[in-house]
């Protein structure tokens, strides 16, 4: 399987080079970065803090190799332009980005259509069972348990709340059958009044170098469950998005998750 990675000297990129490496079935084709970036013709395994992998890494994706995969991992408008070329080239792509709003993720549905494509906010098997355990818990754990999702990441990360608080915000809605954004408080200040039934609050954090603390709770008057799950080091979504790639490798076109991916469904 023929990998691209863009954005390989950030901190996923590199841990992505890491992962793809360390694959059996995998081999790295092309690896890029935004121009002027100081990695641009670098070694992409240098980079990586790898040994040299004789993969020089460019600005662009029309000099790569032909690939079968890539991998994004980047911000919504560069992984738009890099989904055109996955389209345009017939190859699937496997994205981590996050940040979309809703014209961006129409725009990327609609140039995606033909393509084999996963989609997710997290690729954590870890997570993914997470998701899953949050919406079994929703069908029980109704209305009259007060429902709260907090998250908190690392000082750089740009988005909030982060894509898998939104994505466990949107598992506890299914299990409820109700849509998120009817429910979801986001902030709160001031004189917010008293919670009102059925909501679904988030609460975010950042600081220092945490890679990635979720938490959903379920509040009671006489219980509280939590379903927590905490993130020490990002190999473990590079490796999660690098089985997602050897998964859909053999997928026809169409939208996939991290929950297709690993038989949830």
């Amino acid at each position: 399987m023929r990998i691209i990675i863009t954005g390989v000297s950030g901190r996923m990129g590199r841990m992505l080079v890491k992962a793809v490496v360390m694959a059996e079935q995998a081999r790295l084709v092309g690896a890029t970065e935004r121009a002027g970036s100081a990695a641009v013709a670098q070694d992409a395994g240098s980079v990586a803090g790898l040994d040299v992998l004789g993969l020089q890494i460019v600005d662009s994706l029309d000099v790569c190799a032909e690939a079968d995969v890539l991998i994004d991992f980047t911000a919504p408008e560069a992984c738009l332009n890099h989904a055109r070329l996955v389209a345009a080239r017939g190859m699937a792509m496997v994205i981590g980005t996050t940040g979309f709003d809703a014209k961006q993720q129409v725009e990327l549905d609609s140039i995606l259509q033909h393509s084999p494509t996963v989609l997710a906010a997290n690729y954590s098997v870890g997570v993914n069972l997470a998701l899953n355990l949050i919406e079994q818990a929703a069908q029980v754990l109704n209305a009259d348990y007060d429902a709260e999702i907090y998250e908190a990441h690392h000082k750089h990360k740009v988005d909030a709340p982060s894509g898998t608080a939104l994505a466990m915000g949107k598992a506890l809605a299914a299990g409820r059958k109700v849509n998120l954004d009817d429910v979801a408080v986001y902030s709160r200040e001031g004189m917010t009044g008293a919670r009102k039934n059925g909501d679904i609050g988030f609460s975010v954090a950042r600081g220092g170098n945490i890679v990635g603390d979720h938490k959903t709770m379920f509040i009671a008057d006489e219980e509280r469950i939590e379903i927590n799950h905490f993130a020490s080091d990002r190999m473990v979504f590079a490796k999660g998005a690098v089985r997602a790639a050897a998964w859909l490798h053999q997928q026809q076109a169409g939208r996939y998750d991290m929950q297709d991916v690993l038989g949830l469904k």
